[in-house]
């Protein structure tokens, strides 16, 4: 809905929400007040019985085949394999009474006479107690192919000195018992603890007054929630007629109440477990379904509110988005994004605005370009001016030269000065190499060293992998001017210079020491500040900040010029830039490396 109007016109939004939204509600309640519900609900609570009855009885067949396997293993694995005339099996049926004490009681082996051969845990016989004629022991041997399952009673067959009676379901099998060189027969008794079995049922209710219970091949009830009251008379259950009904559900009435049985038979023992459901708790559910379709279209009333509120924000939001936007722009974030939504109108101003604000963040980009460009020409024609001192300084020396006969002396300061004066025009060029950048400080340094007479040692160190890395022209020049003319003014002699170019991973470094007067922190600080250009007349003029501005015009701001000095101690400028071959610039340029 919300993309099928976007970009349509006020009016027609509105027409459009109020008429959908109108239409939902509708299908929505009149889907909740289907007379089919009620019907849905029986199938389904009659559903969910059989599914109970379904588990319970999987429950339970799984419960009793971990007691056959118990069986077949104490028979197979233990009796049959043991000469009881030699050998006792208490020690391994006591290790398997261990092991399923949890949910057997006792464990007993009986000979055809009824005398007990062994028993776990130890216990002593009943004296008034004949085990040959109890119904489970005559059976057991009268058909020894199978199981036999008791209904749940007390145990009644040992004596109990401490006076509690535990109820117990007990499993007898006949078993094939070795004396010597004679076979006879006898019987096992295992008594399940009849907790055990309840656990399985535990608290299972079907619906709200359901029920659901386990019973014998001959109706006898094994287990019932409402087993006491059933004992006591107060309650009756009409489980000797569900005895011969099949698998299935039933409809029919017991002692005047509707309801409906489900019958599941459990595997093994000829047991079925049985799941009760009055009919007129379905009454009720319905009764409460009617009641939650109530609320449903009462909910549904109070949703229809709050899209008409949302139909009322989707026109008004907007606008509001697009006033912001405005107040930003206003503020003077250009980068802001203007917001573009809505309806129609909306949508043209804000694409109106959004092409206004785009329009001035191009010419407010123009003017800083042409701002940018301004000042490199201001900055490269600044670093191109050579201070007329030190060239008539330097002529006035090759004179002194030539009339002293220092003709090979002079030849060298020559070639210096034309190398000098070389590098400083290349071309127009700003980038240079570093190796020309160090040529051009080497002939500077040259020609200093000859008029200073050798006042100053200097040396120079670059690594190998730093030659053919791109440099800012005439970068070097005015900080070797620095430590010549401030650095070393009141030294006597012994001046030292020196040069140092190195690369740490992107970055490449280019460090001028000297061994001067050093100077303070605020000093250093001036240095960078924003003073007034007074030409040198020594030097060439130009200042450490035009340096590091220069550099940081031409690199980023993440790069410049850093000063470590210390009175007495000396002065260290360190200049840092990218790490970018020479070749890669003139290639953006457009231009071939040679």
């Amino acid at each position: 809905m919300k993309h099928g109007l976007e970009g349509k016109s006020i009016r027609y939004s509105i027409f459009g929400y109020f008429t959908i939204s109108a239409l939902v509600v509708g299908i929505l309640i009149a889907l909740s007040l289907n007379t089919r519900f009620s019907t849905q609900m029986n199938s389904s609570m009659e559903t969910e019985s059989q599914n109970m009855v379904g588990q319970v009885s999987r429950a339970v067949e799984v419960y009793l085949r971990s007691v056959m396997k118990l069986s077949d293993t104490i028979y197979y694995g233990v009796i049959k394999n043991a000469d009881l005339s030699l050998d006792s099996v208490n020690r391994e049926l006591q290790l398997l009474y261990d092991n399923n004490k949890e949910s057997v009681e006792n464990i007993t082996l009986f000979d055809k006479d009824g005398r007990m051969l062994e028993a776990v845990p130890a216990a002593r016989m009943n004296s008034h107690t004949d085990i040959e004629k109890e119904s489970w022991f005559t059976e057991t041997l009268a058909q020894p192919e199978n199981l036999h399952f008791t209904t749940p009673h007390v145990q009644y067959l040992f004596d109990n000195s401490e006076g509690q009676y535990k109820w117990v379901i007990s499993v007898s099998r006949a078993v094939e018992l070795t004396e010597g060189p004679f076979t006879t027969q006898g019987l096992l008794l295992i008594d399940l603890r009849y907790d055990s079995l309840e656990q399985i049922l535990g608290d299972i209710s079907i619906g709200d007054e359901g029920y659901l219970y386990l019973m014998d091949g001959g109706g006898e009830i094994i287990c019932h929630p409402k087993a006491q009251l059933i004992d006591s008379g107060l309650v009756k259950e009409d489980n000797f007629r569900v005895v011969d009904w099949k698998e299935g559900s039933y409809r029919g009435n017991f002692e005047g109440e509707e309801r409906i049985t489900t019958v599941k038979s459990i595997g093994y023992t000829g047991w079925k477990a049985v799941g009760v459901i009055p009919t007129g708790s379905l009454t009720l559910n319905t009764l409460k379904t009617r009641l939650f379709a109530v609320f449903i279209v009462l909910l549904f009333l109070f949703v229809l509110a709050l899209i008409n509120a949302y139909i009322s924000s989707r026109i008004t939001d907007p606008i509001k988005e697009l006033g912001k936007s405005v107040s930003r722009l206003e503020s003077g974030d250009l980068d802001t994004p203007v917001y573009v939504g809505g309806s129609y109108e909306i949508r043209n101003l804000g694409k109106s605005i959004q092409g206004m604000a785009l329009r001035i963040k191009q010419l407010m980009n123009d003017i800083v370009v042409e701002h940018e460009s301004k000042r490199k020409s201001e900055f490269d024609t600044l670093q191109s001016q050579i201070n007329p001192h030190f060239l008539y300084n330097t002529l006035d020396i090759i004179v002194w030269m030539i009339e002293n006969e220092k003709k090979t002396d002079a030849v060298r300061i020559v070639t210096a000065l034309a190398r000098f004066f070389r590098i400083s025009l290349s071309r127009g060029k700003s980038i240079i190499t570093v190796k020309d950048e160090l040529e051009h400080v080497r002939n500077y340094l040259m020609i200093q060293q000859m008029r200073f007479k050798n006042k100053f040692t200097y040396e120079i160190d670059a690594d190998e992998d730093t030659l053919e890395l791109a440099s800012l022209k005439l970068m070097l020049q005015p900080m070797v001017e620095n430590a010549i003319y401030h650095g070393m003014e009141f030294m006597d002699g012994d001046g030292e210079i020196s040069i140092r170019v190195w690369r740490e991973e992107d970055d490449l470094y280019l460090r001028v020491r000297d061994n001067g007067l050093g100077m303070t922190e605020e000093q250093v600080e001036n240095l960078f500040k924003d003073n007034t250009h007074v030409p040198s007349k020594r030097g060439s003029g130009i200042g450490v900040r035009n340096v590091n501005q220069r550099v940081q015009l031409y690199f980023g701001e993440s790069y410049g010029v850093r000063i470590e000095s210390e009175p007495d101690e000396g002065t260290d400028v360190i200049i840092c830039l990218p790490a970018v071959p020479y070749c890669e610039i003139l290639e953006k340029e457009g231009k071939a490396c040679q």
